[in-house]
C-alpha cells in the first residue's frame, strides 16, 4: 500500500509539473476557464492525464533502467 501511495504522489506531482509548465499563463489568470475549456480541446477532454502517464511510463523506465544496472554494476564488484 505505501508504495502504491508513493507511485500516486509522483503521477499527480507529474500532472502539477506538467500542467503547469505547459499551461502556466492560463492557471495564472483564468484557472476555471482553462479548466472548462477542457471539454473542447481538439486534443480530447482526457489529454491531460494521457500525456502524463506516457510520461510516467518513461519516468518509470528510465527508473528501472538505473536500478538494473545498478544491480549489475553492485554484482561485478
Amino acid at each position: 500500500m505505501r508504495q502504491l501511495k508513493k507511485e500516486l504522489l509522483i503521477f499527480l506531482g507529474l500532472f502539477a509539473v506538467l500542467s503547469l509548465g505547459m499551461h502556466y499563463k492560463a492557471w495564472l489568470e483564468h484557472p476555471l476557464q482553462h479548466l472548462e475549456s477542457l471539454q473542447g480541446s481538439p486534443l480530447g477532454s482526457f489529454h491531460p492525464f494521457v500525456i502524463v502517464f506516457g510520461v510516467y511510463i518513461l519516468f518509470v523506465a528510465v527508473r528501472l533502467g538505473v536500478k538494473t544496472v545498478s544491480k549489475i554494476v553492485s554484482r561485478k564488484r
